[in-house]
Parts: C-alpha cells; structure tokens; sequence
C-alpha cells in the first residue's frame, strides 16, 4: 500500500476520515510519521499516520 500521508505538506487541506465533525484541517508539519493538523473544530491534533491515513481536500 502506497502511503499518501508522506505527501503531506504544510498548507495542505485534510480532513480525519472517523472525525467529520473536526471539519477541514490545515496541515502544519509532518515528520517522522506524524503529522500536526489544525482543526477548527478540534484544534492542533497530532495524528500518527501509520494508523490513520488522512483525506487530501482540494477545495474546503
């Protein structure tokens, strides 16, 4: 399985596929595997991505 959360970039719009509630995030770094988002609703998250693989959003 090809990893798409090592293509996330800073500025990046991605939503949490089990927290539709935490609305469209921000990406604000990835290193290591993890992966620090911005949520409106949920604020800054720190997301493995080993276990959770984020949606890519192009438009909010």
């Amino acid at each position: 399985m090809y990893d798409l959360n090592a293509l996330l970039e800073p500025g990046m719009l991605v939503a949490h596929p089990s927290q539709p509630d935490w609305g469209v995030g921000q990406v604000q770094s990835n290193a290591n595997g993890k992966i620090t988002v911005n949520f409106p609703d949920a604020g800054k998250v720190v997301i493995d991505g080993s276990r959770i693989a984020l949606v890519m959003v192009h438009h909010p």
